[in-house]
Order: structure tokens, then sequence, then C-alpha cells
């Protein structure tokens, strides 16, 4: 295999709080990965994108966004994702991805309350999706079903709306991470709609007895014309939320680095696991996290680029306002003079 890439989202730790944290991380594989490089930039971002770098990225590697930074920066992802469920979006039709959440009333703002956490069944999902589906209908925007947490809605005319990626609006401040654009009003009755639909409904009420957050309203994201074909690019996942799973093959879909190795092709993976802990400030959870990922994945494949079985390896580590591309092949592991530290997660 030349070259693979490791897409690492919240693997950079906050800056106040990386010193600390690093102290007590055990990942020597890792450090050797960052530490003998050929290449290796740290690349700051601009929330103001409504998105998160590591989305960016990956929106451009898969060629569904002109840059992976500035004004041009998107996260087009909802007709390729179509693809990924079975779906089939009609050529020159715009989608978007449309998920249930819960929208938390505190006392000076609203917050989206993470996707993740929400633990939507099948059956709940299939069963508000089905009292909302009408309504779609009968406004010519209709909807069609992925898994639970993930929908779409077709909408044509609405190519001017601006929409912010659920992970990067979580745990932040929703006045500034609104629809905006023509139809945000629009989009912001439809959203009111539903949200009349689904309050008190016998799904939500049952949630509620069992300790779970109501799913009261939805979030729109990922806006994109549909093409006649699926992107190229050889991607792998694991621990991804549902949409970013579905832009990978199936058997893609829950990556090892055997699994990876074997494929052959030039690929991206995508390790989505330390976003949960990252965004909820778990970082006990997210240290052991990222010892798991040292163990399963920066060990093998040091060993891979020493054995020559990996080319090139490529680690795009990120948090929400930047991210570290850092690049290693069996040669520069070879520069014996570099420290082997962690110091490199320090500097974002």
């Amino acid at each position: 295999m030349n070259q693979l890439t490791l897409v690492l989202p919240f693997a950079l730790p906050n800056a106040e709080l990386a010193a600390d944290l690093l102290k007590v991380l055990q990942a020597p594989a890792l450090a050797a990965l960052l530490s003998r490089t050929s290449d290796c930039n740290l690349e700051t971002f601009d929330n103001a994108n409504r998105l998160l770098p590591h989305e960016a990225w990956l929106a451009h590697a898969l060629t569904l966004s002109s840059a992976p930074n500035g004004e041009a920066a998107q996260a087009a992802f909802a007709a390729q994702a179509m693809h990924g469920y079975g779906l089939a979006p009609e050529p020159g039709a715009r989608y978007f991805l449309l998920q249930p959440a819960h929208l938390a009333i505190a006392r000076s703002h609203i917050s989206l309350e993470d996707l993740r956490q929400l633990k939507l069944s099948e059956a709940d999902g299939r069963t508000l999706f089905e009292t909302a589906r009408p309504y779609f209908d009968e406004i010519g925007q209709p909807l069609a079903y992925g898994d639970a947490g993930t929908w779409f809605m077709r909408a044509d005319d609405w190519s001017d709306l601006q929409c912010a990626t659920p992970d990067a609006a979580t745990t932040q401040d929703l006045s500034v991470w609104m629809l905006e654009g023509e139809h945000a009003r629009a989009a912001r009755r439809l959203q009111n709609e539903v949200q009349m639909l689904w309050h008190e409904h016998p799904v939500n009420a049952a949630r509620e007895e069992r300790g779970l957050k109501a799913i009261n309203s939805f979030w729109i994201w990922g806006g994109s014309l549909a093409a006649s074909a699926r992107c190229a690019a050889s991607l792998h996942t694991k621990d991804a939320p549902g949409w970013l799973a579905a832009l990978a093959e199936p058997a893609r879909r829950d990556a090892s680095p055997s699994s990876v190795l074997a494929d052959q092709a030039d690929a991206i993976v995508v390790l989505g696991g330390l976003t949960e802990a990252a965004q909820a400030q778990e970082w006990g959870m997210w240290l052991q996290q990222l010892q798991a990922l040292e163990a399963d994945w920066f060990a093998p494949l040091l060993a891979a680029l020493k054995d020559g079985r990996l080319g090139q390896l490529r680690l795009v580590l990120s948090h929400r306002d930047a991210w570290l591309d850092c690049t290693t092949s069996k040669h520069a592991q070879r520069k014996f003079w570099r420290a082997i530290t962690l110091n490199k997660l320090k500097a974002s």
C-alpha cells in the first residue's frame, strides 16, 4: 500500500489542557509518527465557515467542496450520503441532510444536544419520520429515510441556505449558528411545524419515561446537488456517524489496520471515536479512547511503515479551530536524531 491518510477529529486537545493531558498519555507509537516526519504543518481554521476543520478537509478530499479552508469550504455531503443508504437522488436535484434533534433551552441561550447521545431507535425514528413525512410531501419537499437519525429532504430552490454542521453547532450558543439566507425563514417555519407535530408525541412521552431526551426538532445541513456517480476516493470509517459512514462502501464502515492495508489502494480512514468525549469535555474518556487508538491503530501502522507494507502515512488531527497535518514514512522513521515526543499536540 502506497499511502494511507488517517483523519482523527478532536485528536488535538484544547490548548489549555494539552500539557496536563499529555503527561498521563502513554502513546509511544503516536509520538514516533508525529516526531519523525517528512512534513508537518498546523493549519488554523475559521469557524465562520459553519463547519469543523476535519469536515472541511474531508469535503475537499472527496471533491465535495472546492477548498479545505476559507470562504469556499462547504459540507456538501447530503446527496453522496444518500447513495450509501441505497437511495437514488435525482441528478441535478438539491438535497439536505435532516437529522432528528433535541434543542435544550437554557436561561440565556438554546443549545443543540450531541446527536450521538440521543440513542434514537430505528422503530422510534421511523415513527417520527412517518409523522412528519406527509407535511413535507404537501409542500413539495419530500423526505427520504436513511436510518433513525439520518433523513434527507429535497429542496431544489434552497441553494442560498447557509447551514452549520451539527458537530460544529453542538455545545455552542445557537444564536450564531442558526440558518441564514433567503430561505432561512421558510426553513424555520418548517422546523416549527415539525416541532408541533412531535410535541407530546407518544414516542417522546415514552422516551422521557426511559430518561431519554425528547426529539423536539431537527437539524438541517449538508445541502448539495446530486451527481450521477459516487466519489471515487477509497474511504474507510470507524465509529463514524451514519451520514459519514454512508460515504464509504459497506465493507469499509468498520475499518481496522489489517482490512485497510489488505485493500492495497491508497485510502482515507476517518476514526470518529474521540468526538463525543471531546464535545462533552469528558477528558478521562478522551484519554481512554486515544489510548485504545494507540493499541489498535498507531502501533500497527508504525509497524507497517517500518516493514514496508505501508509506504507513507499522513495524519490529520483536529479540534474546533485547527488541524495538524503530518506525513511520515519508513525513511522518516530512521531520523533517530529526532526525539520521540507528543509535543506537537501542544502546539495547537
